[in-house]
């Protein structure tokens, strides 16, 4: 029996640590689940939050719906000569299946190593890092669709994967909730190392010819020596998209900042918003109870006590300096809940 709570904090769901609370919520551990919950129908008709790891959301206020907490567990492979599939069932720690994968030998994921949330918001978000992309090794997804409440099975076409997007955040958003999903990696590794500082890092430790293992290690240290720990400091992790502008926009900022951090990138030129933010005085900035990271001007924290409210002003202010310097708009990466 589904037990449904009421007045929840929902403090320790959500990374940033932002005290609000939640009107209703429910903890789903298996798929029959969400089909006994949504049986009774005054939870077709609120207002609903599908919460994993709380790792990539901006809780502006309390919540007057109900929130769904998928915990659904679980990882299987299958092999089938250089080929493995993995499915994960959408409440697994993505880091978790990171190491699961990695210490088995299947490549593809390694470059994704210590990326913050559950397995379910993956395909949501298409997270990324490292020059490797969640599309890049996704198979399916299983999602359970609320107004029919039915399974319905995603392949990586339907999904629809741009920049930090799918078809979920948009034409489906909030009429799905992912249940599992399943990864093609494999025992043949095709080692990246062509982004951000994975080559020198590799060269410092003297490895020249590294495996997956050494990749995830390295991903590892790079992000920790960047990134602060949600255990200690509350944050969502990259609070902003790298932004992808024109080739004419692009050459216009370069002639005025000769300096400025830039990947080619599909339909024109990947800038680095952290750099972007970091020159508009940002990095280690302290604003009320919250402030950017010391490390990384791209991560916004909760020093203690922060509001939902606060943090996103201080995301406008960002939003609004940037784009007076260097005439680029930078897009919230993170889900701003209200």
């Amino acid at each position: 029996m589904l037990q449904i709570q009421e007045n929840v904090s929902l403090k320790y769901f959500n990374t940033f640590g932002i005290n609000a609370s939640a009107r209703y919520f429910v903890e789903i551990a298996h798929e029959d689940d969400l089909a006994e919950l949504f049986m009774d129908p005054q939870w077709m008709h609120v207002k609903r939050l599908v919460m994993g790891g709380g790792s990539n959301m901006l809780l502006k206020s309390d919540f007057d719906g109900l929130v769904i907490r998928v915990n659904i567990r679980g990882i299987e492979h299958r092999l089938n000569q250089k080929d493995v599939f993995v499915e994960a069932g959408a409440g697994e720690v993505w880091n978790d299946l990171v190491n699961y994968c990695v210490d088995r030998g299947y490549a593809g994921i390694e470059n994704l190593s210590l990326i913050p949330g559950s397995v379910g918001a993956s395909p949501i978000q298409n997270i990324g890092a490292y020059g490797v992309e969640l599309k890049d090794v996704f198979k399916s997804c299983r999602a359970f669709e609320i107004a029919t409440k039915e399974f319905k099975t995603f392949t990586k076409e339907d999904c629809q994967f741009g920049y930090r997007e799918s078809i979920f955040k948009e034409e489906l958003k909030e009429q799905y909730i992912i249940v599992s999903v399943k990864l093609h990696l494999s025992l043949i590794p095709n080692i990246n190392l062509k982004y951000g500082a994975i080559e020198q890092e590799l060269a410092n430790r003297n490895i020249t010819n590294p495996t997956i293992k050494d990749v995830s290690r390295v991903v590892s240290h790079i992000r920790v020596s960047k990134l602060p720990d949600p255990s200690t400091i509350g944050n969502a992790g990259s609070f902003f998209k790298n932004p992808i502008i024109s080739q004419q926009l692009f050459e216009d900022v370069q002639s005025k900042f000769p300096e400025v951090v830039h990947y080619p990138a599909e339909g024109g030129v990947k800038l680095a918003a952290g750099w972007l933010i970091e020159q508009c005085g940002w990095k280690g900035k302290v604003v009320g109870n919250t402030g950017t990271w010391k490390n990384q001007a791209l991560v916004l924290v909760n020093h203690g006590g922060a509001t939902g409210e606060e943090v996103y002003s201080l995301s406008s202010q960002i939003i609004d300096s940037v784009y007076s310097k260097f005439g680029v708009l930078l897009e919230r990466e993170v889900n701003i809940i209200s």
